[in-house]
């Protein structure tokens, strides 16, 4: 590793970012957005009165906006565009030794004068430092400080900024606790609902039944929509049925779930429909009027959900 360190050492002194040009002038509506966002409520930033009140000849920007107004592009980035060829060495340096991640640690500003509106900001990043390995919480790393240096159009230094992160190889996985599992979300419970999901757990499929009148009804609910009757009770579901609609659902992706997720409208035998997801079976393979039977989810020892999957008609 000593060899190593030798190589690092050779990038201080460097310039790790040439200097660059900020893309846009220090403006009114970035600097709103800043003091809204930041909850900055002096008027010196936004009112050229105030400003002139206090000495100032209009409007000047909030000093720590120093490194907004040279912050690159989104374009930019998405170009994957390095800001120099001693950037892309020494990244790869790390890298290749295995200190492929990195942690910002610490940033230390110095302002020397305001900016107002109209003023060209540039930057330019000079490696101060590398230290030798340290241990960390994270990992072993070298800890990278830079000498970012902000001047005017004038060519003046606006701003100095001290910045280090820490370039470090991740500690190894068998030493990293595994993850929780994530749980599926959990059904929002109430009296009208609560006896389903009990049944659920004993792997039984009920539905509400009017006592008056015979009804079926699913989503559970306090009242029959055919009688206005309050009594129920419940029957056993064959478990047989058939797809009425579907979809797949592949974006966003909640933790608890597994993707491509098959969340299907099952028209039961009984004639009652209900949302549950598909098992064993492709996206591609999945049709409307084709028939299912019941299946089962243990999500988890608090939660057991009805799943359906494709089965072959005997009469085929």
């Amino acid at each position: 590793m000593a060899d190593f360190y030798t190589r690092l050492k050779k990038f201080e002194g460097q310039t790790l970012v040439p200097t660059v040009w900020g893309p846009d002038a220090v403006n009114t509506p970035m600097i709103r957005h800043w003091v809204e966002t930041m909850g900055d409520t002096s008027p010196i930033h936004l009112d050229d009165e105030a400003a002139r009140a206090t000495g100032r000849d209009g409007v000047v920007a909030p000093a720590l906006m120093a490194q907004t107004w040279v912050m690159r592009t989104f374009v930019d980035k998405m170009a994957n565009n390095d800001p120099s060829p001693v950037w892309t060495d020494l990244i790869a340096a790390f890298d290749d030794e295995g200190f492929t991640s990195v942690v910002a640690t610490d940033s230390d500003f110095e302002f020397f004068s305001e900016l107002s509106l109209g003023d060209r900001i540039s930057l330019t990043e000079v490696i101060e430092s590398i230290s030798e390995e340290k241990k960390t919480g994270l990992g072993s790393g070298h800890f990278v400080s830079t000498v970012k240096t902000y001047r005017n159009g004038a060519g003046e230094v606006v701003a100095t900024q001290r910045w280090r992160n820490l370039r470090f190889r991740p500690l190894e996985a068998e030493s990293v606790p595994e993850p929780q599992r994530a749980l599926r979300p959990r059904p929002a419970l109430n009296v009208d609902n609560a006896f389903w999901f009990e049944a659920a757990k004993e792997h039984r499929l009920v539905i509400q039944r009017c006592a008056n009148c015979g009804v079926l009804r699913h989503p559970t609910g306090p009242m029959c929509g055919a009688c206005q009757s309050l009594d129920w009770d419940t029957v056993d579901a064959s478990g047989r049925g058939i797809v009425y609609s579907f979809v797949v659902n592949h974006h966003p992706q909640i933790p608890g779930f597994e993707y491509p997720l098959i969340v299907a409208t099952i028209e039961l035998e009984e004639g009652t429909r209900l949302i549950a997801n598909m098992t064993g079976i492709s996206p591609d393979d999945v049709e409307i009027g084709m028939p299912v039977e019941l299946d089962w989810i243990d999500a988890d020892p608090d939660l057991t959900l009805p799943a359906f999957r494709s089965v072959v008609r005997k009469d085929i």
